[in-house]
């Protein structure tokens, strides 16, 4: 039985409630999402994310999309649920949702991604985007690899996806459900194409309040992959990225909004690659779709750092017009200071303005 849900409820869903915008979060003292999740350190961790999250929302922010990570919720089952709650709840005290995604295909080698899944100190790398001088953000000729690939770990992805939306179906702090990023990258090509189809399959039974999506990654929307075909074929809302300048991100949003869907961005935000606050965010304001940027408060995760492949396309070409006096990603220092204050008036006034239209229409209704 296909559940996917009509456009007019898609629409109707979407026009509910006020634009969506928000980052991609992790607080700055986590090494990577081990950190994020798993019991040592989580109280400390829980904190800064309580101030950071106050700081979002003092901005406009009113969404974060987060990833649990299933090798914590696998080792510490009954804490993770314990955490993964209370972290809800923290956002939703700053009247800040959640978009969950489950899986991840943007992932590194074999021998480096078993190295990945060892709870406790977590180290880090300094100068490396994601805190690793071998990341899944370098340049590989082999495939990246995922738990998924093991039968007996695919069955426990299933049962973490069915758990998780089971509990959580009627609950508006959660948004969205992403169900799968990025498939298909890291070379992984159609490899995840089962295990996507198995989590869709999971959720439409489930049938929960809140829609699901899945990604389209790449910017050549006529020439989709297998697996980004499917996954744009079976969301409610669409979703995407987008690093590119503005010119690639207008084209691309363009055949999006095609599908006459609902759309959202989930991942934007390269300023050495000419996708930055300043043109970027009023596009989104102005065609109503709804935005995640990549980071919020620079930190241990370190992605105010390009890509290890951006240093390593440049090596090639030394000629790329890309910016290395600017960060990546990321909104703010530390310090809790912006890195451009400019920046941040700009998300404000759009947040504003947003909200003041979404209360006077509502009003006249």
């Amino acid at each position: 039985m296909d559940l996917r849900w009509s456009i007019d409820k898609a629409w109707n869903w979407y026009n509910a409630r006020p634009w969506i915008r928000g980052c991609n979060y992790m607080s700055r003292d986590c090494a990577n999402r081990i950190d994020q999740w798993q019991e040592l350190g989580f109280e400390e961790r829980l904190k800064t994310t309580d101030e950071e999250l106050s700081l979002a929302a003092s901005i406009g922010f009113n969404s974060i999309r987060i990833i649990p990570e299933f090798i914590v919720w696998l080792k510490e089952h009954d804490g993770f649920m314990e955490r993964f709650e209370r972290y809800l709840e923290v956002a939703h005290k700053h009247k800040i949702s959640c978009m969950i995604v489950f899986g991840n295909d943007c992932m590194p080698p074999k021998d480096e991604a078993l190295k990945r899944l060892t709870l406790g100190e977590q180290k880090v790398e300094w100068g490396y985007h994601g805190g690793r001088k071998v990341s899944q953000h370098g340049t590989f000729c082999e495939h990246g690899y995922h738990l998924l690939d093991e039968p007996e770990m695919a069955q426990k992805h299933y049962e973490w996806v069915k758990e998780i939306v089971t509990k959580y179906k009627d609950d508006d702090r959660i948004i969205m459900w992403d169900v799968f990023n990025e498939p298909g990258n890291s070379n992984r090509k159609s490899m995840s194409l089962p295990h996507l189809k198995k989590f869709v399959e999971i959720i439409r039974e489930i049938n929960p309040v809140q829609p699901i999506t899945v990604g389209v990654w790449g910017a050549d929307i006529d020439n989709l992959s297998e697996i980004e075909r499917f996954g744009l074929d079976n969301s409610d809302i669409i979703s995407y990225h987008s690093y590119g300048e503005l010119k690639i991100g207008v084209e691309v949003l363009k055949k999006l909004k095609k599908f006459k869907r609902p759309v959202v961005n989930t991942e934007w935000l390269a300023r050495c690659m000419n996708n930055n606050v300043q043109e970027m965010f009023p596009i989104f304001y102005l065609e109503n779709v709804g935005c995640y940027n990549w980071g919020f408060v620079a930190g241990k995760y370190q992605t105010y750092e390009p890509w290890n492949s951006i240093w390593d396309k440049y090596e090639k070409d030394k000629n790329i017009n890309w910016d290395f006096t600017k960060w990546f990603h990321d909104l703010y220092r530390p310090s809790l200071h912006p890195y451009d204050p400019k920046e941040i008036e700009i998300v404000k006034h759009f947040c504003k303005l947003a909200d003041e239209e979404f209360e006077k229409e509502r009003n006249n209704q």
